[in-house]
């Protein structure tokens, strides 16, 4: 199994963990700031026991401060998801998400430098009935959620391209950039903390009964893992085709938000119709990368 393979399999490994995520956010009881907050606080105690000394010396402080930016935009990708899910459902949230890859196809041509692929536009945009097709429909007196998920995706384009970009140019060390970006989201949530509090003092910031357990399976189990083995990933595959693989997130979520939340979505056949669609743009994109690659 050649690297770029062992890439793919741990990218598919991570975003069927990713579709938990949105199910933890609904069970655990705090606002999207504090949950963000104590999801960051607690990656970030559990990464510093493993730092390697020397990695730290040897990393160019130019290189922090680019990783504590992307670390930002990450904060607030998380922000928004999580806003998401309280403001509407684990369901709609997660389906938002199938919208990165359209917005990967427009920003990373210009983040990246490089000629924007028609191939790539073309599966992105064929991502999007099958997104409206696994969410059924919108109710839309969830709209201020569905809005603010598109806004998390729309994020997660540009952080993935720049961290893209950031491990082409200076392949920073992936525990090093893993422990500093999630570092630069705690300090991003830290200094928004006050105003929020400021504006909304009964907001509850202490987790309390399950939600310990619940934080720390987000943190830890969620987090870490599926976050450093992206990291190694993108070493060997595009942005695109990282965001494109996240689009199977939403198939993962909604069902399990429906096993799990009780969120009972009927699995009519335009679930089914909307599934098979994200898988089509999924895994026909190595084939027509490799073709188009022969091609040129």
């Amino acid at each position: 199994m050649n690297d770029k393979l062992r890439a793919y399999f741990a990218l598919h490994f991570c975003v069927f963990i990713w579709g938990f995520t949105a199910i933890l956010g609904k069970l655990i009881t705090l606002q999207a700031l504090p949950l963000v907050w104590w999801r960051v606080l607690l990656c970030c105690a559990a990464l510093w026991w493993f730092l390697p000394g020397a990695q730290l010396r040897s990393t160019p402080r130019r290189v922090y401060w680019q990783m504590l930016g992307v670390g930002g935009l990450v904060g607030l990708h998380w922000l928004c998801f999580y806003g998401a899910v309280k403001l509407s459902n684990a369901s709609i949230a997660v389906a938002t998400m199938a919208t990165t890859s359209f917005f990967a196809a427009l920003l990373e041509p210009w983040l990246m430098r490089s000629k924007t692929r028609w191939y790539e536009l073309a599966l992105s945009i064929l991502i999007l009935p099958g997104m409206a097709l696994v969410v059924d429909n919108i109710d839309w007196s969830m709209r201020d959620g569905f809005i603010v998920g598109l806004l998390g995706a729309l994020l997660a384009a540009v952080f993935t391209a720049l961290n893209k970009r950031l491990i082409d140019q200076s392949t920073p060390p992936p525990l090093i950039m893993s422990f500093t970006e999630l570092f630069g989201a705690l300090v991003l949530t830290s200094l928004a903390l006050p105003f929020v509090l400021a504006s909304n003092p009964e907001l509850r910031l202490q987790p309390i009964g399950l939600d310990w357990p619940w934080l720390l399976l987000l943190a830890w189990g969620c987090t870490l893992l599926p976050y450093y083995l992206t990291l190694l990933a993108m070493r060997h595959i595009t942005a695109f085709a990282t965001n494109l693989t996240t689009n199977l997130e939403p198939v993962y979520g909604v069902m399990l938000a429906g096993l799990l939340l009780q969120e009972h979505k009927d699995l009519n056949p335009g679930f089914y119709l909307g599934v098979g669609i994200i898988l089509i743009a999924v895994f026909s994109h190595p084939f027509l990368k490799k073709y188009f690659e022969k091609q040129a």
